[in-house]
């Protein structure tokens, strides 16, 4: 059995604290705002690893779950249920993406950034599914509401955390 990692788990809590609060820095163009709640659980992968990641992210969401409005626009468990909860649960397969502990690939800029574009893929996939089920809208009229306005931004995201991240998880000696 493993043992308990106590720093781990509350850099997890924080990092679930951490994309609360960058989802509620969010623009509302639509059907599904523009948050910085994706750059959080990139941050997440990158920083503390596939496991704990998922981890933060789980424990954000069952947050969400339960009634604590750490959801975009102050929203709990009803953003799951809406045209959005593909999206956040893309978060899970996300952070694991983001952290998969690949040396060749965490250890290179240009690797980083596949993690973070595969992480990405899976995130729209399932939120986009979601968002098609839950509105009955059309694959292209789901790609033009809720991936294309998104793309700068994310690549933007992409860039910056892939900067950033090992600089942090030397600075957290994580």
């Amino acid at each position: 059995m493993e043992k308990v990692n106590t720093r781990m788990l509350v850099f997890c809590a924080l990092f679930a604290a951490l994309t609360a609060v960058c989802a509620w820095i969010a623009l509302p163009i639509g059907p599904v705002p523009i948050s910085l709640s994706t750059f959080a659980v990139m941050m997440c992968g990158l920083i503390l690893g596939w496991k704990y990641g998922v981890i933060a992210i789980a424990v954000y969401i069952l947050l969400g779950l339960v009634g604590v409005p750490v959801f975009a626009n102050f929203k709990a468990a009803s953003a799951l249920m809406g045209p959005t909860g593909g999206y956040i649960i893309g978060y899970l397969p996300y952070a694991l993406l983001a952290g998969l502990a690949i040396p060749s690939l965490q250890e290179k800029f240009w690797g980083r950034c596949v993690l973070l574009v595969l992480g990405t893929i899976a995130c729209y996939t399932l939120g986009t599914a979601w968002f098609m089920h839950s509105t009955g809208r059309t694959l292209g009229e789901s790609m033009g509401l809720c991936v294309i306005p998104f793309l700068p931004g994310d690549a933007a995201k992409i860039i910056l955390s892939a900067l950033l991240a090992p600089r942090l998880r030397k600075a957290m000696k994580v």
